[in-house]
């Protein structure tokens, strides 16, 4: 069975390539009108790495993990897509 629409979150891992270089994430359907237009381009402009949906049941947990995750990638760590993948694989809807 999988979640309604107004039941996850959609996010994007991606890696900022005009300026530090470093790791970042959105979270898309959580952006407001003020910042939605600028997070959105800030991550078209950068490197795509990894996106998908989060089950919002957990979110907060999830988001944790992904800053972990973000942490290590930043600290030149090489995880792959795959792994992160498992490492969400709970969270992931």
């Amino acid at each position: 069975m999988g979640a309604f629409d107004s039941e996850k979150t959609m996010f994007e891992i991606y890696r900022e390539t005009q300026y530090t270089g470093l790791y970042k994430v959105v979270y898309y359907t959580e952006l407001q009108d003020h910042n939605k237009d600028s997070e959105i381009n800030h991550a078209l402009a950068g490197e795509h790495y990894f996106d998908g949906f989060l089950k919002n049941f957990g979110k907060e947990d999830a988001k944790q993990l992904i800053d972990g995750i973000l942490a290590r990638l930043n600290s030149g760590e090489c995880l792959k897509p795959e792994q992160i993948a498992a490492e969400l694989s709970a969270h992931l809807a």
